[in-house]
């Protein structure tokens, strides 16, 4: 058993550093931006109170409003405390004026459930184009490089084949056409064979006599 305590209190696995590192980042990039917002806020509230020349209220408060609302969408504030610090902005703002109501860039909307959901598909739409046109790996770049020349190949391969198929449908149809025009010169081929073909003979009678047959007398009994 140890006599002294032990002077490491923080953190020892592995996920419990990992969320220090985490926290530690979070803090350097979110702790400006409340900062800032703070400091605009005070600026607004001292030219409304003080004016000064140079140094106009309504613009003070627009830049105020603004730096809350990029605050609030990166997530330094909540949402619903920027808009209460925004609205307990304005109404100070305006007691301080003398009751003239300063204007608030901060428009409420009212949307529905279905056009919330078209929206947000289109913000992570957008967002997947930015990084798909962003910088790339060398790897990505050669795959994309790949598949443009493999799609271009497939085309001109495309291309050719339906000019090589336009030419064969093109070909029996000339050729159908060809004998269409040529003339029919058999007619006389045949004329000319009939007449170099000799006539015969017209059989005489004695010759038909020959070949008859001759009958024979009947004997009588």
């Amino acid at each position: 058993m140890a006599k002294t305590p032990r002077t490491w209190t923080g953190a020892r696995t592995p996920s419990g550093l990992k969320r220090v590192r985490t926290a530690e980042r979070r803090h350097a990039i979110l702790g400006p931006r409340r900062t800032a917002a703070k400091t605009l806020v005070k600026s607004a509230l001292a030219a409304a109170v003080t004016p000064t020349e140079g140094i106009d209220p309504q613009v003070a408060l627009t830049e105020a409003i603004s730096a809350l609302d990029r605050a609030a969408k990166t997530g330094a504030i909540h949402p619903n405390a920027a808009a209460r610090r925004k609205s307990r902005l304005v109404r100070k703002v305006n007691a301080a004026v003398g009751g003239a109501t300063a204007a608030s860039s901060h428009v409420a909307k009212t949307i529905g459930k279905a056009a919330a959901l078209k929206a947000a598909k289109a913000r992570i739409a957008a967002g997947k184009a930015g990084k798909a046109k962003g910088a790339q790996t060398a790897a990505g770049k050669a795959r994309a490089a790949l598949s443009k020349s493999s799609r271009a190949e497939a085309a001109a391969a495309a291309s050719a084949a339906a000019a090589k198929a336009a030419a064969v449908k093109a070909a029996p149809a000339t050729a159908a056409t060809a004998t269409k025009a040529k003339p029919v010169k058999a007619a006389p081929k045949a004329a000319a064979t009939k007449a170099a073909t000799p006539k015969k003979a017209p059989a005489t009678k004695a010759a038909a006599a020959k070949k008859a047959p001759v009958k024979k007398a009947a004997t009588k009994a």
